[in-house]
């Protein structure tokens, strides 16, 4: 720590320091430079009105579409394609008479033609085994929606045009305000193999057994929504920005193989037709079991069951009341278990999984466990999970999607080699816990919160990301976070730091490094806001208030920001504007602390100690050192005849006249200045002034660690409104009672600060541990593999092995 000793009187004045930096908002600043980082963002925001309040609730004008959908759809295994019917009734809610309607046909961004296939781009001059095997089944199958007839309630035909992944139907007659229109559709389409294609539904094929499971979504024509925002969403699928739908009410008729288990969205309304007695009996038992998941179909029936086979088909009849999609998933491979959830302000639900073989012992131990205690942790942020039931199904390797109900996940162990044993590494294990907890919580958000996916990815993966973080640290308290550190603001600042980024708040399919942008920077900053700038007390409430607010209802991003300044009285505008429209990382750097204590300005007592310091700080020269080491006497020694009055006083000795000063300095003071003076002398407190400078330009709360003389530690939070005046460098004074030995800044690492070198003062060396030599290995360790492996003799380890490293200062 730098120590400048100086006289300072009793009054302390902060001395203000140059603004910096150019404006670029549409508020022009002509005199000088300054960028207003605090800057209300009311004036960006779209104007409150009827339908959307100022306070960020829903206003009493508010309003939303309906469409409810009745379908009958058979699997044709052996081709792999869906044939359906259905009859759409959608309710015009809004003040505007409708002359059509639009409806997503997502399946179409598999066809050859379409934009997104048209506008990929390559990589470099290679092509790929996987993308030549993509073009020839494209050239061998065709993809995309075979839209067969559309016509009204009383099946004329209506006309309609299709582009790309979104079809207009021309209405007969305008759709007034509050009232309904009926439109039936008959289609049918190639399902995709998800190996090949990826996505976000297809089949999977099992070699070794010779047989498929199907994960069905974007599988029938869906309502696009109309907002009071932005009119039609029909923006178009191009793979990144998910989906904006209308609530409704679904009833389901799927037709499938006879020996599969299907499960869907909602509520199965023919168990005894499709189940057996005992598997009846079993799910029963889940209803009642709130420890354990119960095995509806064991492992054993699962594979006896793959592998008998059965003629003719099976039609399982699903109803979903106030669901915004339906997905649903079919094979005779499935492993099914499920328990109870209790929900201590809502009704019980049932947590479900459905597996293969292929997925144990991992997913009979986690999978329906992490749904429950997803619905445990976000039904506290949020409200009471509303639906029946909570389902996860194991349909590919890595990641997941989410529908109402129901979610397609990813994790899997692998076969040893050697054993025949399923074995997995942590990460895999932990991968799949995150995912689960990550896709069941997409039932809060969007599926419930109903937010636009379409235009704006982070206030759906950004909001759950949050969520799921707050859950995975309920989970295990060193659970992995984004980019590997356990602490989600650790796994950012690499990105923040980057080029190659945009704001938060850009359209979903023009995001850039779409994973840190709209799940792990919001998580960041969420956290931020919670754990630092708000306080988990205003924080929470807020957020609930926003999550109750706009339960089946669609908010937009002034919606949530509105929402959290409105039941906190904390003003965040800096807050929004600085993490959400900006690419400003946070690197606050502490650039000096100067030490000093109150003077007594009496000339005796002052002198000693300004010697003292005058020996400390001007040494004597290496000149005058190196004389003296040899002996060499100076003038004056030499000669003490020569000595006169400055001979024998120093530069500091106190003259009568400066005692003087003193006695009128005192008997000038008066009341109240006088016992101020006083109380300051017996105190006798340390004083420092701290300077800071906004690397980063992110302006964020100053989160101080004090450590003093005697080894105790004070941490102290500075709020960001610090920096509303200057927000480049500002300077802080500080009375503290003990002497500081050190000062940290973000010692707990709780703003997300990029650069930890500049934290310190005086500046930290932290040792770490150095290999003297390192290989590597591809892919992550299986520890449960490597268990198995015999145990080799010991070699004897070199004698130093065991010594400590020293470390350093």
């Amino acid at each position: 720590m730098k120590l400048a000793w100086a006289m300072l009187t009793a009054a302390i004045l902060a001395v203000g320091l140059a603004a910096g930096g150019a404006s670029a908002d549409a508020n022009k600043q002509t005199k000088g430079k300054f960028d207003d980082k605090f800057r209300q963002l009311e004036v960006d925001l779209p104007t409150p009105n009827t339908y959307r309040t100022a306070s960020g609730a829903p206003g009493e004008a508010y309003w939303q579409q309906q469409a409810d959908y009745s379908i009958n759809a058979t699997l044709d295994e052996a081709a792999k394609r869906i044939t359906a019917t259905g009859t759409i009734t959608y309710r015009n809610n809004s003040p505007h008479p409708l002359n059509y309607i639009w409806l997503q046909l997502d399946q179409n961004i598999f066809k050859q033609n379409s934009v997104s296939r048209t506008t990929q781009k390559a990589a470099s001059d290679a092509v790929s085994i996987s993308a030549m095997r993509q073009m020839q089944s494209l050239a061998a199958t065709p993809h995309g929606y075979d839209i067969q007839s559309v016509t009204d309630g009383s099946n004329a035909a209506l006309r309609y045009t299709i582009n790309d992944t979104m079809m207009r139907v021309d209405l007969a007659r305008p759709l007034a305000p509050k009232q309904s229109a009926t439109v039936k559709l008959a289609w049918a389409y190639n399902i995709t193999d998800h190996g090949l294609f990826g996505g976000r539904t297809g089949y999977e094929y099992f070699r070794d057994s010779d047989t498929y499971q199907f994960f069905v979504a974007h599988w029938f024509p869906r309502l696009a929504a109309y907002t009071d925002y932005t009119g039609w969403q029909h923006k178009q699928f191009l793979g990144s920005g998910e989906f904006t739908l209308e609530f409704g009410n679904y009833d389901v008729a799927i037709t499938v193989p006879a020996d599969h288990i299907l499960t869907a969205t909602g509520v199965l309304q023919n168990p005894n037709e499709v189940l057996s007695a005992e598997q009846r009996s079993r799910l029963a038992q889940a209803r009642r079991e709130y420890a354990k998941p119960i095995y509806i179909v064991t492992p054993e029936e699962a594979l006896a069951n793959e592998k008998e086979g059965a003629t003719g088909t099976r039609t399982w009849r699903w109803k979903a009341g106030n669901v915004r999609d339906f997905a649903w998933a079919s094979s005779r491979k499935y492993i099914w278990d499920a328990m109870a959830v209790k929900q201590p302000d809502g009704a019980d639900v049932l947590a479900q999984s459905f597996f293969p073989n292929e997925g144990d012992p991992l997913w009979s131990l986690y999978s329906t466990r992490s749904i429950a205690h997803t619905i445990d942790v976000y039904s506290e942020f949020s409200f009471p999970y509303p639906y029946p039931t909570a389902i996860s199904i194991n349909t590919w390797l890595g990641g997941g999607m989410e529908y109402p109900m129901i979610s397609f996940n990813g994790g899997r162990p692998v076969k040893d080699a050697k054993t025949g044993v399923n074995t997995y590494t942590r990460q895999v294990r932990d991968s799949m816990i995150g995912v689960i907890i990550h896709e069941i919580g997409h039932n809060y958000v969007p599926m419930i919160i109903n937010t636009d996916e379409r235009q704006w990815t982070w206030m759906d993966e950004g909001l759950n990301s949050f969520l799921d973080y707050m859950a995975k640290k309920r989970w295990d308290e060193d659970f992995p976070g984004r980019n590997g550190p356990s602490n989600i603001l650790d796994g950012m600042t690499a990105y923040m730091m980057s080029e190659d980024q945009v704001p938060i708040m850009t359209n979903s399919e023009s995001v850039k490094q779409l994973g840190n942008n709209a799940y792990g920077k919001p998580t960041a900053a969420l956290t931020v806001l919670r754990e630092t700038v708000m306080g988990r007390e205003l924080f929470d409430f807020a957020f609930k208030e926003f999550a109750q607010r706009w339960k089946f209802k669609r908010p937009t991003p002034a919606d949530f920001f509105r929402t959290m300044e409105d039941a906190s009285a904390v003003d965040l505008d800096w807050f929004w504007r600085g993490w959400f429209y900006t690419t400003d990382h946070v690197d606050i750097a502490l650039k000096d602390v100067r030490a000093y204590r109150f003077s007594t300005r009496d000339p005796d007592v002052e002198a000693s100690l300004q010697r003292e310091r005058s020996a400390t700080t001007q040494p004597d020269s290496l000149t005058v050192q190196q004389n003296r080491a040899e002996g060499l006497q100076t003038y004056m020694e030499r000669h003490p005849e020569a000595r006169d009055f400055y001979s024998e006083n120093d530069t500091f000795e106190p003259t009568n006249k400066d005692r003087n000063d003193y006695q009128s300095w005192l008997e000038a003071l008066k009341e109240p200045d006088k016992s101020a003076f006083e109380a300051a002398l017996r105190d006798n407190p340390f004083i420092y002034f701290m300077d800071f400078e906004n690397v980063g330009g992110l302006v964020m709360p100053l989160p101080l660690r004090f450590t003093f003389e005697d080894g105790t530690v004070k941490d102290i939070v500075i709020p960001a409104e610090i920096w509303r005046d200057n927000n480049e460098k500002v300077s802080k004074l500080f009375v503290e009672t003990k002497k500081i030995v050190s000062v940290e800044l973000d010692a707990r690492r709780q703003i997300a600060d990029a650069v930890r070198s500049n934290n310190g003062f005086p500046q930290k060396n932290e040792p770490s541990r150095l290999d003297i030599f390192r290989s590597t290995q591809a892919g992550a360790r299986n520890q449960m593999a490597d268990a198995m492996v015999e145990l080799r003799a010991k070699a004897a380890p070199p004698a130093s092995a065991t010594a400590p490293i020293a470390p350093s200062n």
